[in-house]
């Protein structure tokens, strides 16, 4: 349906506006043609009738009836030199033929409208144009003589045919419309072939974007030119791999998720059934604080997904306040201290007194802190070091923190920060606690900048601009 309707909006617009335009042409060609050519041929015989009224004129000053016939008939024996073209007729006073240039006695039968119009016209002239009796198509012109006081004396009449003009000026018209046709032919080839290199690229595009609808994103689309629709197949095969990557990189994250939830739930049930059964008070300690600390993990890890959701439909909503951001920053670091030392990790932390007034959200901003923290410590090895610090500038603050673990090679590091994306599938984590902070940072008017260099480690920058009030 869409091919046909393309193709016939194609054919209506502009084949049909191009054969109007030829068609007008061609009518317009054809009927300057054909007057230019009744004009050639009506200027001929009106010279050749002023020719004649000049001989006459020259022949005597004046002449009765019977010295016009004599005159006449003189010129048209032995001075007219194209009988064979045209036919030359001197009329009576009464309107009778008394001589023609054919040899043959006159038809009176034989209509004629031109001499009755010289008769009643003031310039004495008539033409008339139309068919004899045979139905030869001719042109007649006749001019009336009259003397010096305005009698009538008698009529001059020149005629011939039309019938060669005519076959010359329908060849004419018919070369006009077989080139019209020819070009109307190349005009719809020529379409017709464009029409189909758009179309048929179109319709595979059109199949590829079910297929891709379908979740097929292995498809991919053969550009044959690089035009236009080569560009849109580019963008669709474009389209197709990062759709194809985001697929990936959710059933990954599904996958993680799914992994990172079922840890501490087992853990969970695993020393919630071993308390049931009894157990001495060393043992119920220890499972207590296990319990306790699993479901504080699968709390924090829910909460994570939640505020994901919320950034993603718009929905997360800024308390804001002034707040001094380094006091934020002191109580993150506080709050993994004792992890650090746990995991026999270091974590230096280079305290900033100076004053940094920001205004935003405090929880958030906290929020921040410990995912980009916890990311630090979870990619550190025992024996490395995290080192956080802080500068005040003039209209900015930057919290620097820096980890000596295994890094991001190069080809992650431009999609750490997409949701869903881990660049290390063998750590835990769900994938988005640093698509999260890089949103709520921006919400900020901030920026959070990585960088990375692989068995080095990471430095990550987070600056965000200063209360200027």
């Amino acid at each position: 349906m869409f091919t046909r309707s393309v193709s016939r909006r194609w054919f209506v617009n502009t084949v049909g506006a191009v054969f109007v335009i030829l068609t007008v042409f061609v009518v317009s060609l054809s009927a300057m043609v054909q007057s230019s050519t009744y004009n050639g041929i009506e200027l001929a015989l009106t010279g050749r009738m002023d020719e004649l009224l000049n001989w006459l004129s020259g022949s005597s000053e004046g002449y009765e009836t019977s010295e016009f016939a004599a005159i006449t008939r003189d010129y048209v024996e032995n001075y007219f030199q194209d009988k064979s073209k045209m036919e030359i007729m001197a009329l009576s006073k009464d309107g009778r033929v008394f001589i023609t240039s054919t040899g043959f006695e006159p038809d009176h039968q034989q209509p004629m409208p031109d001499y009755e119009m010289a008769l009643g016209s003031g310039d004495n002239a008539g033409k008339w144009v139309g068919e004899l009796n045979t139905g030869e198509k001719v042109m007649a012109i006749t001019r009336v003589v009259r003397d010096e006081e305005g009698a009538l004396i008698g009529s001059i009449r020149y005629m011939v045919s039309m019938e060669r003009a005519d076959q010359q000026t329908q060849t004419v018209i018919a070369a006009l419309v077989v080139a019209g046709l020819f070009i109307m032919l190349l005009l719809t080839l020529s379409g017709a072939y464009f029409i189909r290199s758009i179309l048929v690229p179109v319709r595979q595009v059109s199949q590829s974007a079910r297929q891709i609808a379908q979740g097929d994103f292995a498809v991919r689309i053969e550009k044959a030119r690089d035009d236009e629709i080569g560009q849109l197949c580019d963008s669709i095969n474009d389209m197709a791999g990062e759709l194809g990557a985001a697929e990936r990189m959710k059933n990954e994250f599904i996958s993680s998720v799914s992994h990172e939830l079922r840890t501490p739930l087992t853990a969970i049930k695993g020393w919630a059934e071993t308390l049931r059964g009894g157990a001495d008070p060393a043992t119920e300690e220890k499972g207590m604080n296990v319990i306790i600390r699993e479901s504080e993990r699968l709390s924090g890890l829910v909460e994570e997904l939640l505020d994901f959701s919320r950034l993603q439909n718009g929905r997360m909503q800024l308390v804001s306040e002034r707040m001094d951001i380094l006091a934020e920053l002191d109580e993150a670091v506080y709050l993994f201290t004792e992890r650090a030392r746990t995991e026999g990790k270091q974590l230096a932390y280079q305290e900033n007194i100076s004053p940094a007034p920001v205004f935003g959200d405090r929880n958030r901003l906290r929020q921040v802190f410990v995912n980009i923290l916890d990311n630090a410590l979870k990619y550190t090895e025992p024996g490395g070091a995290v080192t956080v610090s802080s500068e005040v500038e003039e209209k900015q603050v930057k919290v620097l923190v820096k980890d000596t673990g295994c890094g991001i090679p190069a080809e992650h590091l431009p999609n750490v920060k997409k949701k869903f994306y881990k660049a290390n599938q063998l750590v835990r984590g769900s994938g988005i606690g640093l698509a999260v902070a890089d949103e709520i940072v921006a919400m900020h008017n901030g920026s959070l900048e990585l960088q990375s260099w692989e068995g080095v480690g990471t430095t990550v920058t987070i600056r965000l601009p200063l209360c200027q009030s």
